[in-house]
């Protein structure tokens, strides 16, 4: 259980940063190249949410190779374990997402 708790949070944190992070560096890309950074960071982070959810669990076939095989077999608890990581990754990019919303609002 420990396992599967510091997993899931792992994936939470790694889609929340790679959405973060690759919102902001195209904000300062677009300060660089004269465009409003806060409509390149919005364009960003939701681009970026899909691929935050597979950089976090770890490519798009291995959690689908898993879920393929273990199905098969009858057995349900790896199947939910992948799930679950998908979902938290989700909840970590979706959470990133809106924080950039919420940055990029006018008068906060």
């Amino acid at each position: 259980m420990q396992y599967f708790l510091s997993k899931a949070a792992l994936d939470f944190f790694i889609a929340f940063g790679v959405v973060i992070g690759g919102s902001m560096l195209a904000g300062i890309g677009a300060v660089l190249v004269f465009l409003p950074p806060t409509s390149e960071m919005l364009l960003a982070a939701d681009k970026l949410k899909i691929w935050a959810i597979v950089a976090a669990v770890g490519g798009t076939i291995d959690p689908m190779r898993v879920i393929d095989t273990h199905m098969m077999e009858g057995q349900l608890s790896p199947v939910v374990q992948q799930l679950c990581y998908i979902a938290s990754a989700y909840l970590g990019a979706y959470m990133a997402t809106e924080l950039v919303r919420l940055i990029c609002r006018d008068g906060w």
